[in-house]
């Protein structure tokens, strides 16, 4: 199944939530954002880590491979009075300079790269002593909430798509850190309700790997429709308290 989220790209800047305040604040205490320190957001989407870091005084850089994402992150940054450098790149070979990064932040993206590359290019890219944080925020499946239901629609409409039925742990990127010569290995994660009015839920899943990522325009006016009725018949509160997970793990380039 071929996905690009370049055809996503005006719902992943509208709806799309990025990580939440106490993410950004236990960053901030770790010492891995913060005033001049020097920061990379590989995979970067529509900037949302990397806007994140940049208001705390962080000198962002940012990189992805979809220019439409990057154009909107730009109009986002605009908005918010937010200077990020971003470049077109994957993480895998971003052609910057070795040793020129303090922390590399990779959010809701290591799935995605040929992790065993990406693991060596950004080993490459810190400073001795830098730290690597990968970091997800995803939505929790538990039979009879809004998050199953939904994946279950996704399911009928797409079943090739692979990506549901998810915990929001990723015990396997412990594994490529320390493969990839990384110590001081340390994982923090914590639950907390997204909300999301009922328009927004639809554009937050239009915005996903199954929906618009991957399908036809004509099979996400479909599913979309058939989202909107799910949503009016079985959860009709509005706005809707939407389970999340944010998980985190860091790790550190030896101090050669």
């Amino acid at each position: 199944m071929t996905i690009d989220f370049g055809n996503t790209a005006h719902d992943y800047k509208t709806y799309r939530q990025g990580f939440p305040t106490q993410f950004f604040e236990k960053l901030q205490s770790l010492q891995l954002i913060g005033q001049d320190i020097r920061v990379l957001d590989v995979g970067t989407g529509t900037g949302t880590i990397a806007r994140g870091s940049a208001i705390v005084g962080s000198r962002v850089t940012a990189v992805d491979i979809a220019e439409p994402l990057l154009e909107q992150a730009k109009i986002l940054d605009k908005a918010q009075n937010i200077d990020i450098t971003y470049h077109i790149a994957p993480a895998e070979n971003t052609g910057l300079e070795s040793e020129s990064f303090d922390t590399v932040l990779a959010g809701q993206c290591w799935h995605w790269f040929s992790r065993p590359d990406a693991t060596a290019e950004v080993y490459r890219l810190l400073v001795p002593a830098g730290v690597i944080v990968i970091a997800h925020l995803d939505w929790i499946p538990l039979e009879g909430n809004i998050v199953y239901a939904t994946e279950q629609l996704i399911l009928k409409h797409n079943p090739k798509w692979a990506m549901h039925s998810g915990t929001g742990l990723y015990p396997q990127w412990l594994t490529d850190l320390g493969v990839g010569g990384f110590v001081d290995i340390e994982t923090f994660s914590f639950d907390l309700d997204l909300i999301y009015t009922h328009e927004a839920w639809r554009g937050r899943i239009r915005a996903s790997a199954g929906i618009s990522a991957s399908l036809s325009d004509e099979a996400v006016q479909l599913f979309d429709d058939d989202l909107k009725q799910l949503l009016q018949t079985h959860f009709p509160s509005d706005p809707l308290h939407v389970h999340h997970r944010v998980w985190a793990v860091t790790a550190k380039k030896p101090n050669e």
